[in-house]
């Protein structure tokens, strides 16, 4: 068996394994690269293979670092299926014309600022109508339940805990040396403080791939989270305003309930809080939709937002004039808007107008990949360029990391305490170079396993 890792290796987007047998050739995710300049030429690169012997997709889940690059696999000329869990369906419909709206841009601004003498103009990665054509390729599968994408292979898909729809795949593969078990972990939620119930345990595995985002860190606990999000809240309201960038699908929801858990508990003032990103306004009524999917205190905290609308006065703005309209807006008000790292959509309008104020706040909530605006933020930026314009950043930076979807380092490994022994070999990815590092060798520190690699975007290992 061979493991080509054609991005989530050394880094945390892009993430895509192809996975070859005697029989079957498949992917595992088929993610975008973001952040940073060399992000375009690495999407255009990717995929670089020949798609006419591939066989099957399998897909975690719908955040577009794993699931972006679907519409190119199209455009490239795959027209094979791709297996997904049904709610990670509904997410990839909105995500994936979202994103195709994106790359359209995208190309024509590369087009419009190119040297005309040395190149032609910019095609998109995708375009609208090859997005939509893809989400035909969709084949959806319930948790729990036996599928087989080849002849040679069985799947599951596991609740992952991550966001709706997540997925940990467990497979069986028939291979020379007879059958072999293989599980990829995708992204894992955090166990007991978020919008799911926590990541299904395995108790085995002959090859293991385990996700390192936080491999490196531990959050905050819930009650610390609150603490720190009360604190950067109530000192903010009276005279300016909060900005949360945040990932539409996931991290917006956990924001909004965990500001409903601050109003009912009497802690904040009623709150006005505008949700301002048509795909999160998309994914949040999904959510809402699902209370199936939902931990149960999260079951509890929309049935009280629902019969308690003026403690938490929630808007959605739709149309740009509307979006417009907030930046009017000098204090009380709490703006959550995509993207998630700073790098595009209507965010980038309101660090634009809030940024400079030092009466203001801007909460991050979720991991910043390196080259992005939020990572420079992050990283304590006295100067941002935002729209061609040097913004001075004034307002009062506050990373809040217990909101994240993704297990910190402990949780990690407490998942990895599920097994019952150790996978043949385990292969660390979807983390930065050094947290991935970090974290392989916190598996053989503390849990006594050896085989444990760290690879790198582009390495290819052959599995006896």
């Amino acid at each position: 068996m061979k493991l080509s890792f054609l991005g989530g290796a050394g880094e945390v987007t892009g993430s895509c394994t192809l996975v070859e047998t005697r029989d079957a050739r498949f992917l595992v995710d088929c993610g975008m690269f973001q952040g940073g300049h060399e992000a375009w030429t690495k999407n255009q690169a990717a995929l670089d293979f020949d798609l006419r012997r591939l066989d099957f997709v399998l897909l975690t889940h719908a955040h577009i670092d794993h699931s972006g690059l679907l519409p190119r696999l199209y455009a490239l000329g795959y027209r094979g299926p791709i297996h997904v869990t049904a709610t990670t369906a509904e997410l990839l419909e909105i995500m994936l014309a979202d994103s195709a709206h994106l790359q359209e841009k995208e190309a024509e601004w590369r087009s419009r600022h190119r040297d005309e003498r040395r190149h032609r103009p910019m095609a998109p990665l995708y375009n609208m109508n090859q997005a939509r054509a893809c989400l035909a390729q969709l084949r959806t599968v319930a948790y729990d339940t036996e599928f087989r994408p080849h002849p040679t292979l069985s799947c599951r898909f596991h609740d992952a805990g991550h966001i709706l729809g997540s997925a940990i795949i467990d497979a069986q593969v028939r291979t020379d040396a007879g059958t072999r078990r293989l599980v990829f972990s995708g992204d894992l939620g955090q166990a007991g403080n978020g919008l799911l119930p926590p990541p299904r345990h395995i108790d085995g595995a002959d090859l293991l791939l385990v996700e390192s985002t936080y491999g490196n860190r531990l959050h905050r606990t819930p009650a610390e989270t609150q603490a720190e999000l009360l604190a950067a809240i109530s000192g903010t309201l009276a005279s300016g305003n909060v900005i949360i960038p945040a990932f539409a699908v996931g991290r917006t929801q956990a924001v909004l309930y965990a500001l409903a858990r601050l109003a009912r508990s009497r802690r904040l003032p009623p709150l006005r809080v505008f949700i301002d990103s048509p795909m999160a306004e998309k994914a949040t009524l999904i959510t809402r939709r699902h209370p199936e999917l939902l931990a149960p205190q999260v079951r509890e905290l929309d049935r009280w937002m629902r019969g308690n609308p003026a403690e938490l006065e929630l808007r959605y703005t739709h149309e740009v004039e509307e979006s417009m309209a907030l930046n009017q807006i000098r204090s009380g008000a709490i703006i959550i808007s995509a993207s998630g790292m700073c790098d595009a959509g209507r965010i980038k309008h309101h660090l634009r107008w809030n940024l400079p104020r030092s009466s203001c706040a801007v909460l991050i909530t979720g991991f910043q990949a390196e080259g992005t605006l939020g990572r420079r933020l992050v990283d304590g930026a006295r100067n941002v360029r935002i729209f061609n314009d040097d913004i001075p950043v004034r307002a009062r930076l506050h990373t809040i990391g217990g909101l994240s979807a993704h297990a910190d380092r402990d949780g990690l490994l407490d998942w990895l305490r599920g097994f019952a022994h150790a996978p043949g070999r385990t292969f660390v990815v979807h983390g930065e170079r050094e947290t991935a590092a970090s974290f392989r060798d916190a598996i053989k520190r503390q849990l006594g396993w050896t085989r444990v690699e760290a690879p790198q975007q582009g390495e290819v290992y052959t599995v006896a």
